[in-house]
């Protein structure tokens, strides 16, 4: 079996409003986008078989989709797709030497590396996780991510989710130390105390600011604080990460094995959040080994990606012996899935295992078009 044709589709999905990205004054604030964007890469071959991945591609879709379609289809072409892993570090180290270790090509090879392991569940019949290793649980368990900030509301939505069956809920604030904590204070009286939270502070706090909301928040047993401070500051997280009881979450942004081998070193944070339309499947299996060698639990990042990264993570979750939790958005989740169909649904908190050949789920070509950046 040959790869015969690989292309990229830049995805936008939802109404743009303007502006199109929200921009904030703190110069460490993020770029957010105001839809839903993203890369999928369809990978064909010349037994028919097609394979489709996603690279996580918030703010500059198209950049991921040219790196697929001029830098990794002359690799990929008339190669064979079960050669997952020899194709993955060929690509990584066509573009070593140059200094693209990280970014955007990472995350068009991670879209390109799922599409490899759909085609060879396909081929051979079996769930992805089945050929990662086989499935180290039955189901996936997942929390859900709150949007609102505001202690009330924050409150009221946390214990929405749980009332239909989520036993862990995130919460997502760049505020002062008191008003984070007492978002977090809220929640907690809302929901009891058996469910866990996490609270992801976006790189907002300095080492100080960080260890006095660490303490706050293990006085309500917080599950974890997460990305608390930039991630060049691997020193401060060592610091911070000793200072606290309450586990440090960090590492969404780092694409491979070699990133994150220093933090670990180091004991920089306590729980590794791999992106898996960052790392790929490949990569990501490498990251959740390396930190079993250092006893770190894995909770695989979703952020902003869509249908095909979020199963692409459940078969992930599925096959590897330090899975923690895995992040949600069901709010978010109708929207992300209209390219696809046959996707799974949680169940009591969590994703059951797909069952069905590659990643389980069909999707639509012609969604594919409708919503690509350009052609609607």
């Amino acid at each position: 079996m040959k790869i015969t044709r690989v292309d990229a589709f830049a995805i936008g999905i939802g109404d743009i409003r303007e502006p199109e990205y929200l921009v904030n004054d703190d110069f460490r604030y993020s770029i957010y986008g105001t839809r839903h964007q993203t890369v999928i890469a369809r990978v064909e071959t010349d037994a028919g078989i097609v394979g489709y991945g996603e690279g996580q591609s918030p703010i500059s879709p198209e950049t991921t989709k040219s790196i697929v379609e001029t830098a990794l289809r002359p690799v990929l072409l008339g190669r064979d797709p079960l050669d997952s892993a020899a194709l993955w570090y060929r690509m990584y180290s066509a573009m070593r030497e140059r200094g693209h270790q990280t970014g955007f090509y990472p995350d068009a090879l991670a879209a390109v590396d799922i599409a490899l392991w759909d085609i060879k569940g396909k081929a051979t019949g079996l769930p992805v996780y089945k050929l990662l290793g086989g499935a180290f649980r039955e189901r996936v368990p997942v929390y859900n991510n709150v949007s609102a900030t505001a202690p009330a509301e924050a409150a009221a939505e946390a214990k929405s989710h749980v009332d239909v069956g989520y036993r862990g809920v995130k919460l997502h604030i760049r505020g002062s130390v008191a008003e984070t904590a007492e978002v977090a204070e809220a929640v907690r009286d809302a929901v009891g105390p058996d469910v866990k939270i996490m609270v992801d502070v976006h790189t907002y706090h300095t080492l100080s600011s960080a260890i006095a909301l660490g303490r706050r928040l293990e006085a309500i047993d917080a599950t974890w604080l997460e990305s608390p401070l930039v991630p060049e500051d691997i020193g401060g997280l060592v610091e911070l990460s000793r200072a606290l009881d309450v586990p440090v979450a960090s590492s969404e942004w780092t694409r491979t094995r070699w990133d994150l081998r220093e933090a670990f070193e180091r004991r920089a944070f306590d729980i590794v959040m791999p992106d898996i339309a960052r790392t790929g499947l490949t990569e990501g299996m490498a990251i959740a080994t390396l930190a079993d060698t250092y006893n770190i639990p894995v909770a695989p990042h979703i952020g902003g990606g869509g249908i095909v990264s979020i199963v692409a993570s459940v078969h992930y979750s599925a096959a590897i012996p330090n899975f923690f939790i895995m992040e949600h958005n069901r709010n978010a989740y109708p929207l992300r899935g209209r390219i696809a169909s046959g996707q799974p649904e949680v169940v009591d908190g969590a994703f059951p295992l797909p069952e069905r050949p590659g990643l389980g789920i069909e999707i639509s070509d012609e969604a594919l078009a409708e919503y690509s950046v350009g052609g609607d």
